[in-house]
């Protein structure tokens, strides 16, 4: 457990310190801050977002959204005018087919630990949200 001190400026009065008991976990050469009253309740450490599968899914939602009002023609439009790959563009299309379930799961913070954006990029998906469920339901938790 380490604890954030926060000390304020030297005054007349009574000096006064704010303690915020945290705990640091580092995870793929980032750290992470887990609040104690997260670790109170049974011991389960916070949501743990992924921010690149975020990034990646509003930017596929995003992109959808564009091909759907007609404001562009294909993946290759949005690939020029994004300055990327059309392979690149298409990979992440592909994340607009995850079923809604999935999708509140990333969102939430509850994805597998195995879970990455380049094990999307890289597997494909089944198109049935049931086999979705039963794929994500084998990986590590």
């Amino acid at each position: 457990m380490t604890k954030v001190l926060q000390t304020g400026a030297p005054q007349a009065g009574p000096k006064l310190t704010t303690v915020i008991p945290v705990r640091i976990k580092r995870s793929g050469g980032r750290k992470w801050m887990i609040p104690a009253a997260r670790q109170a309740d049974g011991g389960a450490d916070a949501p743990k977002h992924e921010a690149p599968i975020l990034t990646a899914l509003s930017r596929a939602f995003h992109w959808q959204r564009l091909l759907d009002e007609g404001r562009v023609a294909s993946g290759s439009e949005i690939a020029r005018r994004e300055g990327l790959h059309p392979t690149t563009v298409n990979e992440l299309l592909r994340l607009t087919l995850l079923s809604p379930t999935v999708v509140k799961g990333l969102l939430a913070g509850k994805q597998p630990r195995t879970l990455s954006l380049i094990w999307l990029k890289n597997h494909e998906v089944p198109a049935s949200w049931d086999d979705q469920a039963a794929l994500f339901g084998r990986m590590d938790r």
